[in-house]
Parts: C-alpha cells; structure tokens; sequence
C-alpha cells in the first residue's frame, strides 16, 4: 500500500524577516506503508504533532553554530511526535509511540537515531505531547538554564522574558518553587494574568506597556539576582542596568531580535563589571548525560501540581510556516505545536 506524504521544504535562507512564500514550498512524494519495502534498520513514522521553537530561526542560517544549518532543498527540520506504522527495526514495532527528528512532513522513514519512545519516557497520567514540550528540549532548556547557569538561591529576585512562552514559563514556576520571588515579562495583559494567576508569579510586566522601564525598576527594588533571558534587546539592557552585586544572566534566546536585518545591542553591559555579574551563554545538549535526573525531577511536579503548561495548537502541515512567524510575534501562550493528524491512540492523551 502507498501514501502520498506531504513535506514543506526549506528553500531560501531569509535575511531579516522570514518570508514564508519564498523561503518554505510544499512537496508531494508516494511512499510504502508496506514493511517489507523499508531497508533493513528503518522504520515508517506517521506525525502527528510537530514542535515550532525559536531555534528554528537560527538552523536556517548558514553560520558556525551548535548544528549544521538547514540544507537548501531539504524538509524543515523539527521534532516531531507520531505512531510507527511499519518497521524493519526490532527495536521499534508499529503501535509504538515515537518522538525525534522527523520534520514538517506527514510520514518520516528513520534508522531510529536520536528517536525515542515516548512510552518509556512519559508516566501514566501525562500526555506524551509532554516530550514536545515540558519533558523535550523545551523544558529541559528552562531547566539547565536555570540551574546549571542561573544557580537560584531561596529569595533570589528572578527575572524572566518571554515568560508566557514555552520555556520562559517553566523557568518562572521552576523559581517559585526553590522560594524566589519572580518577575515575568509578557507581551499582553492577558499572558501576565495567567502568568499570575496560573502560575503563581509574583509580577508580571507588559513590554508593550508605555512605562515599561519605569515599571521594571519597580519591579525589581532589591535588584535582579537572576535573569532568564529568551528576547534580547532592551529588555536585557534593563535587566543589566538592574542587575544585582554577583547577579547572572542566563543567556537562552533572542527572539526579539532574531528577525531583525540590524539586532540591537546591549548597551548597559558594563554593570557586568561593577557589579561583579555574569552574562553566560548555554546549549541543552550540553547536559544530555543528565537528561534523566531532570526528566524525573520535573516528572514530579508535574504529578505534584507545581509545574503546569499551556499549549498552542496550530492545526495543519499547511499552517506551519504562518505558525512559525506566529510564535516570533508573540502569538502563542505556552508551547506551540502543529496538529498534522489525530490518529495516536487518544487513550494515551
């Protein structure tokens, strides 16, 4: 039997601003869903949910980084969620429930390299959308950010932008619950009364605001002692003109500036020196070896109530690359993903 397999490929490096009509073009290709047609080792991925990060942004220019850019021509890279169909990997039977590196397409062929069952990883009770989102990269990030680099002290006065975001909102429950006192920033009245009243932050800050500098002071009258950082530009020049005696930046993200042609700078890094802070920059995959631990640690506050998430569905491959300039606007609360199909077994979510 054969399928006909949708894909949107990666077809031009954008400067500045993404334009989806030039940079993204959807494909069609027939594939088998017939195992004995796969070489030896693979196995057939039907997707149901696609994950939209930030990073994307950045995997589609051709400069030195942590990964190799985005081919042209290739599928847009993402990581996926989908059901095996058919397989020649005695690992992986069809049923199982997979997640990796499958891309904006409606059916993946993989060896298995970097995928994993979501079965094994996600506890009874907890939807393995969670492994796009709150148990993935996504929370993991927040996670070691916060730890490894923000190293968060009982009162510490947190900082964190983008904090309605998918990462940006586990970092602000993951500081409540060491006992900070945590600032979010958000780009609307509603994300700060769900940052507030969902998530328990003690303030939280529209950037639109037209005092926002001045509410930013008042925010912060004992000064920052941990900034999360995932917008960049003048956000992070107030958190350095507050930053605290021996305070850190965690460097995360950009967005704000990922799809301008000329980013904006800080200004106010000299506060580094004189209050003796640091600005440090990380990468997820750095802490794979301790992926576990954490995965278990924040598996229990999910099970304990402590660490809730919000998703944003867009639904349809089609709607991806309009979703992907979505989530640089500020559309979503929570994570966003793509809906490719409803098929997964609706028991386990």
């Amino acid at each position: 039997m054969s399928v006909l397999n949708r894909q949107i490929r990666f077809m031009e490096r954008p400067k500045g601003e993404v334009d989806i009509s030039r940079t993204f073009k959807e494909v069609t290709e027939t594939i088998s869903t017939r195992s004995e047609d796969l070489k030896f080792g693979t196995f057939l991925v039907k997707i149901h949910y696609l994950s939209l990060d930030p990073a994307m942004r950045g995997w589609m220019n051709k400069v030195r980084s942590y990964i190799p850019p985005i081919e042209i021509g290739s599928v847009m890279r993402s990581v996926s969620l989908g059901t095996v169909v058919a397989s020649q990997n005695s690992k992986y039977k069809p049923g199982d429930i997979v997640m990796g590196p499958f891309g904006w397409q409606e059916y993946a062929i993989t060896n298995g390299i970097e995928v994993k069952k979501t079965v094994s990883s996600v506890p009874k009770g907890i939807s393995p959308r969670a492994m796009l989102s709150t148990l993935g990269t996504t929370g993991l990030t927040g996670f070691f950010g916060f730890f490894e680099v923000g190293k968060p002290k009982p009162g510490d006065t947190v900082v964190v932008s983008g904090a309605a975001g998918a990462t940006g909102s586990v970092v602000g429950q993951m500081a409540k619950i060491c006992g900070c006192r945590v600032v979010g920033i958000a780009g609307s009245d509603e994300k700060c009364r769900w940052l507030k009243e969902e998530l328990g932050f003690d303030v939280a800050l529209n950037y639109k605001s037209p005092d926002y500098h001045k509410e930013f002071v008042q925010a912060t009258p004992k000064f920052v002692d941990v900034y999360f950082d995932n917008v960049g530009g003048k956000t992070l020049d107030y958190a350095l003109e507050r930053i605290n005696l021996n305070g850190r930046i965690v460097v995360c993200g950009g967005i704000s500036q990922y799809n301008t042609a000329k980013p904006y700078g800080p200004q106010k890094y000299m506060n580094l020196i004189s209050q003796r802070a640091k600005m440090e920059g990380f990468i997820v995959f750095d802490y794979k070896d301790k992926y576990p631990q954490a995965i278990a640690k924040m598996t229990d506050w999910i099970l304990d109530g402590k660490l809730k998430s919000k998703e944003h569905i867009v639904e349809g491959l089609e709607n991806a690359p309009q979703g992907l300039l979505d989530l640089f606007k500020g559309v979503n609360t929570g994570k966003m993903l793509v809906k490719i199909s409803d098929e997964i077994v609706k028991s386990k979510l």
